[in-house]
């Protein structure tokens, strides 16, 4: 006898993934798609949000794709009318820096909290409010545990827009329960993505810091990304303002 019983599954569902050319965005969005979503992608480079298109599950018909700078209100506001209604969102588009804080000018703060925090929460605020997110949708916001859990040199201008946005992440759990619409963030630790790779931290203290984290590495993208079907999924349908940490670790 064949049990098909699944909790996990995103079958039926329309998922959307933001900076999904790369990283934990584009992990996300592929695992989403071979867990049976529908996907709706949205990143600034075209090639490799085509790329990262290529590699859906052919399957789950009918993916989207949808060029936007998020920081743009116009693009944002294109973006929301393109919208089909959704049963879940992951806010992956985001930006780091290692900036010591005696270096961290209002500019910095600026630039760090226009991708970060007020990019997402006003993608957020808008399909609430225009109704693209559909009674019992899941939302997921990529926060760190840089702004919440760990507190390291450097890390002061990236992690407060990371803490600022878990924090709005609880208010939304709370205000958008009344339409059964589930929030929740991810806290990861370091991930390795293209973005740790810039040259601002060398290869070989990188690799001095992985040896940081109990579980002896850093997170790949589909560590995160399986966290991201996790919340999406009916598996987690009474979980709804929480920060869940996938560190390998590192905060214990």
């Amino acid at each position: 006898m064949t049990n098909d019983f699944n909790p996990f599954s995103l079958e039926g569902k329309t998922i959307l993934v933001t900076g999904a050319s790369s990283g934990i965005g584009q992990a996300t969005a592929i695992a989403c798609s071979r867990m049976g979503a529908r996907m709706v992608i949205t990143a600034r480079d075209r090639q490799r949000l085509q790329t990262t298109c290529d590699e859906l599950n052919p399957h789950a018909e009918g993916h989207l794709q949808q060029i936007a700078e998020l920081t743009s209100q116009e693009d944002v506001e294109r973006l929301i009318s393109a919208l089909p209604p959704l049963d879940g969102a992951v806010l992956c588009a985001g930006n780091s820096t290692t900036l010591p804080l005696q270096f961290g000018s209002r500019e910095k703060f600026d630039e760090m909290f226009d991708v970060n925090f007020f990019a997402p929460v006003e993608l957020l605020r808008l399909m609430y409010k225009k109704k693209r997110l559909n009674k019992g949708a899941s939302v997921v916001l990529l926060a760190s545990i840089g702004g919440t859990h760990s507190f390291m040199p450097g890390n002061g201008v990236y992690g407060a827009s990371k803490a600022a946005l878990n924090s709005v992440m609880r208010y939304a759990a709370r205000e958008f329960a009344s339409r059964r619409i589930r929030v929740n963030s991810i806290c990861p630790g370091m991930v390795d993505t293209p973005l740790i790779h810039r040259g601002t931290i060398t290869e070989e203290q990188l690799a001095e810091d992985a040896k940081k984290y109990p579980l002896g590495r850093y997170g790949q993208p589909a560590d995160i990304a399986n966290g991201a079907v996790y919340l999406l999924s009916d598996a987690s349908s009474w979980l709804t303002g929480h920060d869940l940490v996938i560190d390998g670790g590192f905060s214990i």
